[in-house]
């Protein structure tokens, strides 16, 4: 095994570099350390530099289970400091400094490394990683390293050399996401001991099999077809295993449908015919996944094209190539400012994510980079910045998974200086008088974000996934959304679209009554502090909140406390835990909104669909049922440890009435252990989460040892009905009203009625004010939810007593179906509503 040093200036970068290379390889087992910074001063902000001590360290570190370590430096003294590093490490394993660029070297180390290679063979694959930009850009070969050179330790970064009789196969890429990092480190892995190379047809480039880099530059993407050349004994073995890998979509399937965000990666990355999109007929009913939940209806707006690309051909005169690199910086500069303008006039999640579209507009790389091509081949500014855009996209798209649902934030900072070179329009969303669903291929977070406070009414986009910008900004705008929608910008304008954001459908042109149906169910109704039903009874209204903007907004809107603090947001985008004195002033900020008031709070609940690199497995088979949750404290017992005490400082500060419950409980003993630890860290009232089937069925022992259950329905129905909830394809067993997860709810809350403790729900099924009043008759006592839902909730609370919830929960507990569940919930609603 070949372990990795990363030497940088800074810490950030270093992490962040880190983070992205792993992204490639999850579950390899690559031994990386990063040695960055040069410590932290007297306020405890990160110095810039590097310690050649700490990289002695790094490599010492590995050199017990390491055969070699390989060392990367961004520049200037990490060099130096890793030269001084040689001489006073303590290990004798063999290490190599390599000229590598640093991010791209690290990305294409690890996965060599990954891979098996040898000392020689990592440095190799790292040093020609610089190709893959250069050949991006246009840079003539010979002024980048080649990644065919001939290994010191008897390998090939080519192949394996080996001579015979030629052996040629077709084949074609049937994964959605084409030839991304992953599968190229499998044709790697399946070719070794081979010369092998591929072609991509009709005349495409050409790559060795054992190069990440010029693998990744081939830009295969689904559908394409490639040309297998193999020599050598076994290369009919080899080319069988090869073909095999694309038969199976290298693991991650065969869908024949249109490309993801990740698929596509850049519309630029080579000639392709364009294919006009689909027309959607009107009464055609959509499927994507839904990632903000809400039901409206409203006429369809499609997002303002993108800036058109600029022309290839022009070379512009050395004289005039200074004023095109001004332009280039000038524009950055421009487009930074507007961005920061919106950043501080947003919060929470929505202002972290622009502050991040500011910075790659600042990036010094792309800057630096669009310039070059200027100077050296004479690139109009705006051509330049729309091929280094290019380069970037596909980088970020061939790593597959949550990162390349970055693309559309790439191409959105193009346009955008783009625009501004050219003194032409912003694209973007477009302005409306009139309520609207905004329907796009995809959206940046600059787009996003400026829906705040508009007409938008919902958000339908053809790519995306649950983690995208898209999906996070609609969900703390609170606007229904639905990504994934193939055919979307096929839908003819003039359209009327009902988006359900919870079911993840799209119809086009419904009937008038449902119209109006989804219409008056959108109408935010203003709540005026206190939920209760017709006879007076009180059932507690409260909100799902991430933070303290949230807490605030929550607090405006009248809610009568907090139901569901996730926690998380001090967690992520971190490679190490937050300390104790920086979770209690986070928490701080969300109990200081709601004095003297009800505050739940749930434990660190990472894992499945939200893992974090210091708390989970990269090689889980099934996250959603591996270890998450309150199972994290099984390998991190101090990650608990901590939190419940800063949970217990921010509580003695603040006059919150804090309760504190644990996620992903199963068992009696786990509930019990939870309580013991929380208590003696000083938490007064403590809980659980109902999220699995077995947590639901031992709800009168669980009473025994915890003073309150709140069920998360999403992923009690998950679990349930044994269907992955990010399945859009899944969306019907999702559904609170799913006979076996009411049943469950029912039981929960007799236990409760029983042991005369609080059961809360918190999941989204608290926010439906057609299922409220059943889960008040299911034993409820109070309902959590998005603070836009708290009005209609609250009023429809009002519209029945205690006796008419209990009938209505009876008569839903007979149903067979989730349809027949609501139809018979409704009727029962009705009569009470008549009476």
């Amino acid at each position: 095994m070949i372990g990795i040093v990363a030497v940088s200036h800074s810490a950030r970068l270093g992490e962040a570099a880190l983070e992205l290379a792993l992204q490639m390889v999850q579950g390899a087992g690559v031994r990386v350390q990063v040695a960055a910074g040069a410590g932290v001063d007297g306020d405890g902000t990160p110095i810039l530099g590097t310690d050649a001590v700490a990289v002695a360290a790094a490599i010492d570190e590995l050199a017990a289970d390491c055969d070699g370590v390989l060392v990367l430096m961004d520049l200037g003294s990490a060099v130096l400091s890793a030269e001084l590093a040689l001489e006073l490490r303590a290990s004798d394993v063999p290490v190599r400094l390599v000229p590598a660029p640093f991010v791209e070297g690290l990305l294409a180390a690890v996965v060599s490394a990954a891979a098996g290679g040898g000392l020689d063979a990592v440095a190799a694959e790292a040093t020609a990683a610089l190709g893959a930009k250069t050949g991006q850009l246009g840079i003539p070969d010979d002024a980048a390293p080649s990644s065919d050179a001939e290994s010191t330790d008897g390998s090939a970064a080519g192949g394996g050399g080996s001579v015979g009789e030629e052996v040629v196969r077709r084949v074609r890429v049937r994964n959605p996401l084409g030839i991304h990092a992953r599968p190229a480190a499998l044709i790697a892995e399946a070719s070794a001991g081979a010369d092998v190379r591929l072609r991509r047809l009709p005349d495409g480039p050409d790559a060795p099999a054992a190069s990440l880099s010029r693998l990744l530059i081939l830009g295969a993407r689904q559908g394409d077809e490639l040309e297998l050349v193999a020599r050598g004994p076994e290369a009919d073995a080899v080319l069988d295993k090869l073909s095999a890998l694309f038969d199976d979509g290298f693991g991650e399937g065969t869908d024949d449908a249109a490309p993801t965000a990740a698929a596509a990666g850049s519309e630029s990355t080579g000639p392709r015919p364009d294919v006009p999109p689909t027309v959607i007929a009107s009464g055609a009913v959509l499927k994507g996944r839904g990632v903000s939940p809400g039901r409206v209806a409203a006429p369809l707006v499609h997002l303002a094209p993108a800036v058109g690309e600029p022309e290839a051909g022009a070379v512009v005169d050395s004289a005039d190539r200074d004023a095109e690199v001004s332009a280039i910086e000038w524009a950055a500069v421009a487009v930074a400012d507007q961005l920061r303008a919106r950043t501080s006039q947003a919060t929470g999640e929505t202002r972290a994510i622009l502050d991040a579209s500011r910075l790659l507009a600042s990036d010094p790389e792309l800057v630096s980079e669009a310039t070059a091509l200027v100077r050296s081949k004479g690139r109009s500014a705006a051509r330049a910045i729309w091929e280094t855009a290019a380069a970037h996209e596909k980088a970020v798209a061939a790593l597959g998974g949550r990162m390349a649902e970055r693309v559309a934030d790439i191409r959105d900072v193009r346009d955008r200086i783009i625009a501004e070179i050219l003194q032409v329009d912003m694209p973007g969303v477009p302005e409306r008088e009139e309520p609207f669903v905004l329907v796009a291929t995809d959206l940046a977070p600059a787009d996003t974000a400026a829906l705040a406070g508009g007409h938008c009414v919902a958000l339908v986009t053809e790519q995306g996934g649950p983690t995208s910008h898209t999906a996070i900004i609609a969900r703390s705008l609170g606007l229904p959304a639905v990504v994934g929608v193939t055919g979307a910008v096929g839908i003819p304008v003039g359209s009327t679209l009902l988006v359900d954001g919870g079911r993840g459908t799209v119809e086009v042109d419904p009937p008038a009554s449902r119209v109006a149906d989804a219409q008056a169910a959108a109408t935010v109704v203003e709540f005026d502090g206190s939920g209760r039903l017709a006879d007076g009874h009180r059932v507690a209204l409260l909100a799902n909140v991430g933070g303290a903007p949230d807490a605030v907004n929550a607090a405006a809107a009248r809610a009568e406390g907090i139901g569901l603090f996730r926690t998380e947001f001090c967690f992520l985008d971190r490679t190490e835990a937050p300390t104790v004195e920086e979770q209690t002033t986070a928490y701080r900020g969300v109990l200081a909104a709601f004095p003297d008031r009800k505050v739940v709070v749930r434990t660190l609940d990472a894992g499945s669909d939200k893992p974090l690199p210091f708390a989970n497995s990269d090689d889980e088979d099934n996250p959603a049922l591996g270890v998450r949750g309150l199972r994290i404290a099984r390998r991190r017992p101090e990650l608990l440890a901590d939190q419940l005490r800063a949970l217990a400082l921010a509580a003695t500060a603040e006059s919150a009435e804090v309760e504190v419950m644990a996620p992903m409980v199963a068992t009696v003993d786990e509930a019990r252990e939870f309580a013991d630890l929380a208590r003696a860290a000083g938490i007064s009232s403590v809980g659980i989460m109902i999220e699995t089937p077995s947590a639901a069925l031992l709800a009168a022992e669980l009473f025994e040892v915890v003073d309150f259950v709140s069920l998360g329905t999403n992923d009690l129905a998950q679990y349930t009905l044994a269907a992955d909830r990010l399945l859009s394809d899944l969306g019907d067993l999702n559904d609170p009203w799913q006979p076996a997860v009411l049943r469950l709810i029912g039981m929960v809350g007799a236990a409760g009625r029983a042991a005369g403790k609080p059961v809360g729900v918190c999941g989204e099924a608290g926010g439906d004010p057609a299922l409220a009043p059943v889960l008040v008759g299911l034993g409820a006592t109070s309902l959590s939810m998005t603070p836009r839902s708290l009005g209609r909730v609250a009023e429809a609370l009002r519209d029945v007593t205690e006796d008419e919830c209990r009938h209505a929960a009876e008569a839903v507990l007979q149903a067979a179906t989730a349809e027949e569940a609501r139809a018979v919930g409704a009727a029962a609603l009705q009569r009470a509503a008549a009476r």
